[in-house]
């Protein structure tokens, strides 16, 4: 059905063309903004839709502020949030996306949207037609629209989370590595090349091995005045030789592939509804994929496993000598 048959029914009325006609615009990534040109410009190509209707140029405002933001929340849409404000205030004749996926991909959002909408009697236009959120067939059909827009968002995460799990299970899920690993033309993981980093790490367990605890280890390489390699720009940038911290130690020592072990799923993160991210280790059971001997390593799976040992008994050990010791300076 065309529009101008649409507005024959009525749903255009004076009173919507006195308010504002508002076009919200989105995509959900940066890339697809520099890459998906033509859905960008099908977007702003619906403000001519309005002017069919009846909307002077000049009350047509569009907003555009959220390219790259994800549809899955309000957070960090701060062209969502002043949409919904607009339409809350009653400022709103018409809002318009070219299709609902646009306008939110959380059906609580979407459904929000709707209620003020039929409130404030706003109506929404998308690719497809007008609606009248007012009209029960019409708020049902936008209703299951945004429900079918949140499955595809789900079967489009469960997709790619598939695919992941499947290189994952076969050990070739290319992940970022540890400093002294390497991938090699055929992208299989091997020793660093560097000598004086394969000595050094070699070193750095043997240390740890004749010590027992990282804090030992750490102590050690201070005394003999020993430099420990770390990558910059998030593990992937030039090689630093600096001296060895009480972190880098412990990470080290509890990383499986320094041992030559493939893992998958040894965290679980979490957004809050603020949209902050959360991120918590997980016991090695509830390691999602665990796969022993998938490549070269450092030491030895039964060494490493000796090496957890070593270190839990020491956080024990620390635990009890703190307790046990007199009373300090502190919020109690």
């Amino acid at each position: 059905m065309s529009i101008n048959a649409v507005n024959s029914n009525g749903k255009v009325t004076a009173g919507h063309l006195k308010k504002t006609a508002y076009l919200y615009i989105r995509q959900s990534t940066l890339r697809q903004v520099f890459e998906n040109t033509e859905s960008t410009q099908r977007q702003y190509g619906l403000r001519q839709r309005a002017v069919a209707l009846g909307w002077p140029a000049e009350r047509i405002e569009i907003i555009d502020c959220d390219q790259g933001q994800s549809g899955a929340s309000t957070v960090e849409r701060e062209g969502f949030q002043k949409l919904v404000t607009e339409v809350s205030l009653g400022k709103a004749g018409i809002v318009m996306g070219l299709e609902v996926s646009r306008l939110a991909r959380n059906c609580a959002d979407w459904h929000r949207l709707l209620e003020i909408c039929a409130l404030s009697s706003t109506l929404i236009l998308d690719e497809d037609g007008l609606y009248d959120p007012c009209h029960f067939n019409d708020r049902l059909l936008l209703g299951l629209k945004g429900t079918m827009s949140e499955a595809e968002l789900h079967v489009l995460k469960a997709r790619l989370r598939g695919g992941i799990l499947s290189k994952a299970q076969r050990g070739e899920l290319k992940m970022p590595l540890p400093v002294g690993l390497v991938y090699d033309p055929a992208q299989r993981v091997v020793l660093d090349p560097d000598k004086q980093l394969q000595n050094t790490l070699r070193h750095f367990f043997e240390t740890f091995r004749r010590t027992g605890a990282a804090w030992a280890t750490m102590q050690a390489f201070a005394k003999e005045e020993l430099k420990f390699p770390r990558r910059g720009q998030a593990g992937s940038g030039e090689l630093i030789w600096e001296r060895l911290r009480l972190s880098a130690a412990l990470d080290t020592l509890h990383n499986p592939r320094y041992a030559g072990a493939f893992c998958f799923g040894k965290t679980r993160s979490w957004k809050d509804p603020q949209g902050g991210r959360h991120c918590v280790d997980l016991p090695r059971e509830q390691w999602a994929i665990l796969i022993k001997e998938a490549h070269p390593g450092y030491i030895s799976w039964e060494e490493f496993e000796e090496n957890q040992k070593r270190l839990q008994h020491n956080l024990q050990t620390r635990g009890i000598g703190r307790h046990g010791g007199p009373a300090r300076e502190g919020p109690a």
